[in-house]
């Protein structure tokens, strides 16, 4: 009897990818990196109380510590040299608030006036019967909007019986005392920050070199690394330095020529004006427009001519453009130049995270993120996306 044979096909298993282990490791190395950056900004974000007064006392640190060093190779200690210089800053500052306090307490007592004649101007401006008719369609909308929203009226007899009573709400009216008495606290806990700044920055003049010399010494275990190490530091603590005193210098230029040329057209408190320019140049962008604007509104509430509005505003444009255009690029150099797509992001980015701090101090955070990205080796990227 024969038996018949029957023959099966044999089915391949389908090809396995050959992902290399190295792919997986380059993955999971870039997502640990964007984990641990995420948690570094949100607690930056969230813990701006304790590091923006390091940041600031940093920042007086290597502002100071040329004079410091300059005052120690002239046979004065350092302790004394800090306390000298730190005490200079404070007492200079402290002066310039005394001298201008009448021209501060003249600007206060005129801004009921000048809030008088702002609102005359714009009504006149609009018309009467564009504000009328905005007006009218406004009550009519709101009753519109009462009638359709409101409940059966009901006798006090029913509430009673339902068991509900009617609890009208009436809002405080607004106090200027309370203002008044949170300013002044306002100015108290800023006078606090700011001491706390100035001991922090008095201890780190004092130290100088000393957490420089225990990052050296545990940064590398060889001595081509520690000269490595000094030599980037050095380099890095020079661009820093270099860079605030040509930002302290322009900024207190602009101040002083914005003070004198609004003293020559006649405006009234030109110095504090002229302290306001100097202190906001130092935000780009945001800070020239803002002084514009605000100088171009009090020439216009002070002389109510077109035209001196137009000059003033006009002045302290040119000032910055000038400043901003020609005499920064030309101290810092080429070098140590970022570009204006990198400064705008670094503004709108410090500015969410510190919000008024980190408008102040977006340019020089910037600055010291491009300093250490210029000297360290695996941050090439980055250095290149932020100079110009």
């Amino acid at each position: 009897m024969e038996t018949a044979t029957v023959q099966t096909a044999t089915v391949d298993p389908p090809e396995k990818l050959d992902i290399p282990d190295s792919w997986w490791r380059q993955r999971q190395h870039v997502a640990a990196w964007l984990v641990v950056g995420a948690g570094a900004i949100l607690f930056v974000r969230y813990a701006a109380e304790v590091i923006v007064p390091f940041v600031l006392s940093g920042l007086l640190f290597y502002a100071l510590d040329p004079a410091v060093d300059a005052l120690q190779r002239w046979r004065i200690p350092r302790w004394l040299g800090a306390f000298l210089m730190l005490g200079l800053v404070v007492g200079s500052t402290g002066a310039g608030i005394y001298t201008l306090r009448d021209d501060v307490t003249q600007i206060v007592a005129d801004l009921p006036d000048g809030a008088r004649r702002l609102r005359a101007v714009l009504r006149s401006s609009a018309g009467p019967s564009t504000m009328d008719s905005l007006r009218r369609a406004t009550a009519e909308i709101d009753k519109t909007a009462a009638e359709a929203t409101a409940a059966p009226k009901t006798s006090a007899a029913d509430a009673r019986a339902d068991g509900v009573m009617r609890v009208r709400v009436e809002q405080t009216p607004i106090r200027t005392a309370d203002y008044l008495w949170s300013g002044s606290m306002g100015l108290f806990s800023l006078a606090s920050y700011l001491t706390f700044v100035c001991f922090l920055a008095y201890f780190l003049l004092v130290a100088d070199d000393l957490f420089k010399r225990k990052l050296v010494r545990h940064a590398s275990s060889t001595l081509a690394g520690k000269k490595i190490t000094v030599s980037v530091l050095e380099s890095i603590g020079s661009q820093i330095e270099r860079f605030l005193l040509v930002q302290i210098f322009t900024s207190v230029l602009v101040g002083v020529v914005t003070a004198v040329a609004l003293w020559a057209v006649g405006l009234n408190n030109a110095a504090v004006w002229g302290i306001a320019a100097g202190v906001f140049n130092s935000v780009p962008y945001f800070g020239p427009f803002i002084v514009t604007c605000g100088l171009a509104v009090i020439a216009f509430l002070q002389f109510g001519t077109l035209s001196s509005m137009a000059s003033v505003a006009g002045i302290a444009l040119l000032i910055t453009t000038l400043e901003g255009w020609f005499l920064t690029p030309a101290l810092l150099g080429r070098a140590a130049q970022m570009n204006r797509v990198a400064i705008f992001a670094g503004l709108l980015f410090w500015t969410w995270m510190w919000g008024i701090w980190g408008t102040l101090l977006a340019v020089p955070m910037m600055m010291v993120l491009k300093a250490i990205c210029d000297h360290v080796e695996d941050f090439a990227p980055a250095a290149d996306f932020l100079s110009e």
